[in-house]
């Protein structure tokens, strides 16, 4: 036998059993959240057959069909969600950046510490404090808004006198939604590479250009990744928008009217423990619509976080 077929021929490695137990459980969990995710969505497609096929009469608020009756939930849960990253976003980057490039080292964890507590406010304090605190606050200010402004559709009057509207509620879920965006931003920051934001101080850029020009566009997918999960978790809150708004089945885009587009999970919530027959199914009906557009929604945010993955080294 010569050298080379000697060294061809090799025993096979031996599988020690830690590494075959391990293998298999990470198998087993990861079918078992495919598992999940399927009998989830199996039981929604089921629930839902008779409402999305009932007839007129049969649905809750006697709509003619089903799509008709869950658009304004469609709507109100999508603006709601838009107008808290409208303002939860540049709020989030901003802290982000002073924590990891601005702030001193015990503020800087300070400041982490203070953020990274308020993901575990349960969404029911939010709700309180939205309507105790919040609405009695910004009244003022919308009435303000209602009377410069109100030839802006967005601010038209008449303006809600409790204050409790869906701009309340976006900024309630915009504080509920900034620690997550937050903590991702933070890390995605602290990652750019040194030698890129010193090589930026070396040609003579201020800390905001350095800032600009090597931290933001390293962590652009990083951004859009926390963006997305913002967004996700305002489309599903339901307890603080059950308490914070007056809603009623409507589009509107005026955000400063006491009337206001309900949300589709807090509409669940307010209307599950009374529902009965066909309404149940339109109302698990609506979580299935629900589902597919927070599906939607991270299924974009994956594409277009893989589309820029090749210029960051954030993924």
């Amino acid at each position: 036998m010569t050298a080379g077929t000697a060294g061809a021929i090799r025993p096979k490695a031996k599988v020690r059993l830690g590494d075959r137990v391990f293998s298999t459980s990470t198998v087993v969990a990861g079918s078992l959240i495919l598992a999940t995710l399927a009998a989830v969505a199996l039981f929604l497609v089921i629930q839902s057959i008779p409402a999305l096929f009932a007839g007129s009469g049969e649905l809750p608020n006697n709509a003619s069909n089903f799509w008709s009756w869950v658009w304004p939930l469609v709507f109100g849960t999508i603006w709601a969600a838009l107008i808290a990253l409208l303002i939860a976003t540049p709020l989030s980057i901003g802290i982000a950046l002073f924590i990891s490039h601005y702030a001193p080292r015990r503020v800087a964890q300070t400041l982490g510490y203070i953020i990274d507590l308020l993901a575990a406010v349960p969404s029911v304090v939010f709700g309180l404090w939205g309507i105790a605190t919040l609405a009695s606050f910004v009244q003022p200010f919308y009435v303000w808004l209602g009377q410069y402004f109100g030839w802006i559709p967005f601010f038209a009057p008449p303006v809600s006198g409790t204050g409790r509207t869906i701009l309340t509620a976006a900024i309630v879920l915009a504080v509920m939604v900034i620690p997550i965006m937050t903590a991702i931003c933070r890390e995605i920051f602290l990652q750019t590479p040194r030698l890129h934001e010193e090589a930026a101080l070396a040609l003579g850029a201020t800390k905001w250009e350095m800032v600009r020009m090597a931290v933001l566009p390293f962590a652009r997918s990083g951004i859009i990744s926390a963006i997305m999960l913002g967004l996700g978790r305002a489309l599903g809150e339901t307890l603080a928008i059950a308490m914070v708004l007056s809603p009623a089945l409507i589009v509107k885009w005026a955000v400063l009217q006491a009337q206001s587009p309900n949300t589709i999970a807090a509409n669940i919530a307010l209307q599950f423990p009374e529902a009965t027959g066909v309404g149940v199914n339109a109302l698990i009906a609506s979580g299935l619509v629900l589902f597919v557009v927070t599906l939607l929604i991270n299924m974009l945010a994956r594409y277009i976080v893989s589309r820029r993955k090749a210029f960051s080294g954030a993924n």
